[in-house]
C-alpha cells in the first residue's frame, strides 16, 4: 500500500507543470503569440497538445511554451491547421524526432488525402527567443521575436509570385509545391 501511495504521488508530481508554474501562467505566455484582439477567445493547449488549459470561443488554437525546452517558443494557429499540427505532435510522441521526417510523413498523408489541410490560407503566429525572455512562474514574456507563417498548401512561386529565397523582413515561400508550403514573414529581430 505504501508503495502504491508513493507511486501515485510521484506520478502526480511528474504530470504537473514545472515547479512554480501554473496553468494560468502558461496560458498568459501562450496568448502572447496571438494578435491582441484574438487572445480572449483562443483555445490554449499544453506544449504537447495533451491538455486543454483554456477552452476558447474563436478559431485560434495556441500552444503553451515547453518549460523543458532549451529556448522559448509559443505559437498560435487557425483551427483549420489543427489536423496538421496535431499529427506533427503525434509523430513526435511516437518517436519521430527529426522535424524533416515528421514533415515528409505529414506531406505524404496530405497528398494521399488522409490528412486534412486548410482549404484557404491559414496563419501560424510564433513567438520565440532565448529562455531568458520568459518568466515561467508569471507567464510574462519580454523581448521575444515573432514570425508569421501563412500556410498555403501546394503553393508554388508560380502560383503566388513569391520568391523561394528568404527575404529579410519580407515574405517568401518555404517548401513550395508541398502540403506544407507556407509564406514566411520574419520581421528583423529586436
Amino acid at each position: 500500500m505504501k508503495n502504491a501511495v508513493v507511486a501515485l504521488s510521484l506520478a502526480a508530481v511528474l504530470a504537473s507543470p514545472a515547479l512554480g508554474q501554473t496553468d494560468e501562467a502558461l496560458v498568459r505566455s501562450a496568448l502572447e503569440a496571438a494578435p491582441a484582439e484574438r487572445r480572449d477567445g483562443a483555445t490554449v493547449l499544453s506544449a504537447d497538445g495533451q491538455r486543454t488549459l483554456q477552452r476558447g470561443t474563436n478559431d485560434l488554437i495556441c500552444l503553451a511554451p515547453d518549460a523543458s525546452a532549451e529556448s522559448f517558443s509559443a505559437a498560435c494557429y487557425h483551427t483549420s491547421m489543427d489536423p496538421y499540427m496535431a499529427r506533427g505532435r503525434e509523430l513526435k510522441r511516437e518517436g519521430v524526432a527529426d522535424p524533416g521526417e515528421r514533415n515528409r510523413l505529414r506531406w505524404e498523408e496530405a497528398d494521399a488525402g488522409t490528412l486534412a489541410m486548410p482549404e484557404t490560407p491559414a496563419t501560424l503566429y510564433v513567438l520565440y527567443g532565448p529562455k531568458e525572455v520568459w518568466n515561467p512562474a508569471t507567464g510574462a514574456v519580454d523581448g521575444a521575436d515573432i514570425r508569421w507563417v501563412v500556410y498555403t498548401p501546394w503553393a508554388t512561386a508560380e502560383s503566388t509570385g513569391l520568391s523561394e529565397m528568404p527575404v529579410p523582413g519580407g515574405p517568401w515561400l518555404m517548401f513550395p509545391g508541398t502540403a506544407g508550403a507556407h509564406i514566411m514573414i520574419m520581421p528583423p529581430a529586436e
